[in-house]
């Protein structure tokens, strides 16, 4: 990256070495701030925003994933220890949504993991990185349960199915779950009044066998119970489960939001009611608590999100995500291990996608862009909607993105997403795209 004059290349350095000291230095965890009811309630609504299922990587090995027949096979490759309790060390919690098998089923028999998320916790850095894996997923499931979409792991054989699969897939061992019903998506956000969010485009439809009805107008809007349900399950807009995932994560940094209003506690009684039916986990009181408590104290700026990449493949009637074995490797990496590279030296691109009410801001953006000794290679209207800071390359992190805000304060509060495979601005080391939403 060129940098325009020599105090900013002095200033760029010292960004590099504080880069460098922040990984030796070990950061104070985080304050108890609520009391352990209000954590509960912190630790459902995320299970409900982030999606499903807990887990904790502890394993002393990395394991590196390879194709072979169409299938993901791993090879060991040696990693640090890590810790059991909660403490300052890094956690990989998985969160599982499961649907409803109809009126008087049981709840958790039998029924599908539609939304599954890694979501990895890290107190020295006091941030989380979170992995939307596709329902989707062609995966060959253990138990000689042969080749399935990986949402059908939970109604095959529960939660130790999924345990399994994912560890035998992506070797990420799961140390805790929590399940979280999809009545209960729809109870708990009507006991918070409603969640704010941007409806990106008109959203239809009907499935009156699946009691499934769908009708958002696009915009601002503050979705009711019903209307969340139908926003996250929403997939007819030519993108599929992907455009899905990508709604549940947007869904979710709304409701990290509502959760610091301070209307929220007055809905405890509500919520944990709802709790107690429609959440299944094997985590104590406590550590519901602990793992609440950290989620509520942690800054927005620190979330990075990012999507196991692939490609739509059709079999028959039966529709497929395709895991693209080395990238998804390299999302892993990333974000369950934490791999930073150097970034003395690095010669960053930029690319700028702007709804066409944004014209004027995103040309001030290049201006600035370029003052700071950038390359931009591509501006361009687009109609996506959420504004956000897309990372192309791995060497672009949130700590990055962080020391380019205090340039360009027009960046901060912008969602944090990984996506290696450059959907959006091919040759662009990072995509800054400028939305109404």
């Amino acid at each position: 990256m060129k940098i325009a004059n020599n105090n900013q290349q002095e200033e760029y350095k010292a960004f590099l070495k504080n880069i460098r000291e922040e990984r030796d230095r070990t950061s104070n965890f985080a304050k108890l701030l609520f009391t352990v009811v209000l954590a509960i309630l912190v630790a459902v609504i995320i299970c409900v925003t982030l999606v499903e299922n807990n887990f904790f990587v502890n394993s002393a090995s990395q394991e590196q994933i390879t194709e072979a027949n169409g299938f993901f096979k791993f090879s060991r490759k040696q990693r640090k220890n890590f810790e059991v309790p909660f403490s300052p060390r890094r956690q990989n919690i998985l969160l599982l949504g499961v649907d409803s098998n109809g009126d008087g089923a049981d709840l958790w028999e039998g029924t599908r993991s539609d939304t599954i998320i890694i979501v990895n916790v890290d107190p020295k850095t006091h941030s989380i990185n979170a992995i939307s894996i596709p329902r989707d997923s062609k995966v060959y499931l253990p138990e000689n349960k042969g080749v399935q979409k990986i949402n059908s792991a939970h109604a095959i054989g529960g939660v130790n199915l999924v345990k399994k699969t994912l560890k035998e897939t992506f070797g990420i061992k799961i140390d805790k779950y929590i399940i979280v019903h999809d009545e209960a998506v729809e109870k708990i956000v009507d006991a918070m009044g409603g969640i704010p969010i941007y409806v990106e485009k008109r959203m239809k439809y009907h499935d009156y066998a699946g009691k499934l009805h769908i009708d958002l107008e696009k915009g601002n809007t503050v979705l009711n119970g019903k209307q969340a349900v139908g926003y996250l399950r929403y997939r007819k807009d030519g993108l599929g489960d992907i455009g899905r995932t990508q709604r549940q994560q947007w869904f979710m940094r709304s409701l990290f939001e509502k959760l610091h209003s301070p209307q929220v506690i007055t809905k405890i009684p509500d919520v944990l009611n709802i709790c107690h039916t429609y959440v299944k986990t094997d985590m104590s009181f406590y550590e519901l608590s602990q793992y609440a408590a950290f989620a509520r104290s942690v800054d927005e700026n620190k979330i990075e999100i990012a999507t196991l990449p692939g490609a739509p493949n059709q079999k028959g009637y039966i529709s497929y995500w395709i895991l693209d074995p080395k990238k998804t490797q390299e999302v892993i990496n990333r974000m369950i291990y934490r791999d930073k590279p150097t970034l003395d030296g690095a010669k960053f691109k930029a690319g700028i996608m702007y709804s066409p009410r944004k014209e004027e801001e995103a040309q001030a953006m290049k201006e600035k862009f370029n003052e700071l000794g950038f390359e931009v290679n591509m501006l361009k209207i687009t109609h996506l909607s959420h504004t956000r800071f897309v990372a192309n390359k791995n060497a672009v992190t949130v700590d990055f993105l962080n020391w380019l805000q205090k340039k360009m304060p027009e960046l901060n509060n912008m969602q944090f997403v990984y996506d290696p495979t450059e959907t959006f601005s091919v040759g662009s080391d990072f995509t800054i795209i400028l939305a109404e939403g």
